[in-house]
């Protein structure tokens, strides 16, 4: 259980609820650590929570069986992810792992099915969500086809500014090159070179510890 202005913090959905389903809400909510590079779940866990980032980063992907990483989304401060399962209550399709230490608040499918089938705020918000994941997913596979690294860098940053999946983003990320790397399937190396490009183009600025976009339409449309 957490404080109800700990979850209002942590989980913007929250101030559409009414105060008997923040208190459900609430009541179904526990906190866990991860450690960086420990896998928060594999493909075909039973993981039966709806997890929420309180800080820290992960990656959603899958390895193949010749060893080849495919990166599907980023989840940074204020994602919430995995409603798809827990809705058809089956064994995850993706692994998640924490790229640097990482803290998740995890609600009980329980209280995930309450909320489902007694709130109407509750079920708007996955309508939003649902409608933005399958965005993101279309945007990636469109990118990701590319030849041009500079492009999937590019538009790997910009996935982590949409405003519903990604509520708590200011303009400076503190992500580290190699994340950017992981979240956008390329080499340290190249994704400095791209870094460096998209700088010089004036569409974000390289700082100690991270990143700030100075122009997040440039970002989502680069390459076109």
């Amino acid at each position: 259980m957490i404080a109800q202005d700990h979850l209002r913090r942590v989980a913007a959905w929250s101030q559409e609820l009414d105060v008997r389903e923040s208190e459900v809400a609430r009541t179904g909510i526990v906190e866990r650590s991860y450690g960086a590079e420990e896998c928060i779940f594999m493909r075909g866990d039973r993981f039966d929570y709806w997890a929420g980032v309180v800080s820290g980063l992960a990656r959603m992907g899958v390895v193949s069986r010749d060893g080849k990483e495919a990166s599907f989304a980023s989840l940074t401060s204020g994602a919430w992810f995995g409603e798809g399962s827990v809705l058809k209550n089956e064994a995850r399709r993706h692994d998640v792992v924490a790229l640097r230490d990482s803290r998740l608040a995890l609600m009980d499918r329980t209280t995930f099915v309450w909320l489902f089938e007694n709130s109407v705020a509750f079920n708007r918000f996955l309508v939003r969500q649902l409608n933005e994941r399958l965005g993101q997913v279309i945007g990636q596979v469109e990118y990701s086809r590319t030849r041009d690294m500079t492009t999937r860098v590019a538009r790997g940053i910009a996935s982590l500014f949409n405003p519903v999946l990604y509520p708590n983003l200011i303009a400076h990320l503190e992500i580290k090159q190699e994340e950017i790397g992981a979240l956008s399937g390329i080499s340290r190396q190249n994704t400095n070179r791209c870094l460096n490009r998209l700088e010089q183009e004036g569409v974000l600025r390289l700082e100690y510890g991270g990143i700030t976009v100075l122009d997040v339409d440039r970002l989502r449309h680069y390459g076109e």
